[in-house]
């Protein structure tokens, strides 16, 4: 997935609306990236691991 310009140099990114955090490195349906950048309901984590995320309640959704 080509990663909007925003969320370049990160690999998680927390959709706040659900509380689910998505590995960009392994998204396969890119259109649900786009609609949350858009919806600018999103959080990025530092550091940028999946064990910040779930610290911060966090859950897993893969796409």
């Amino acid at each position: 997935m080509d990663r909007p310009r925003s969320l370049e140099g990160f690999r998680y990114v927390g959709d706040k609306r659900s509380q689910l955090v998505y590995d960009l490195d392994e998204v396969s349906d890119e259109s649900v990236i786009e609609e949350l950048v858009a919806s600018e309901q999103y959080l990025v984590f530092g550091p940028d691991n999946l064990a910040e995320a779930r610290n911060r309640g966090y859950r897993p959704r893969a796409v």
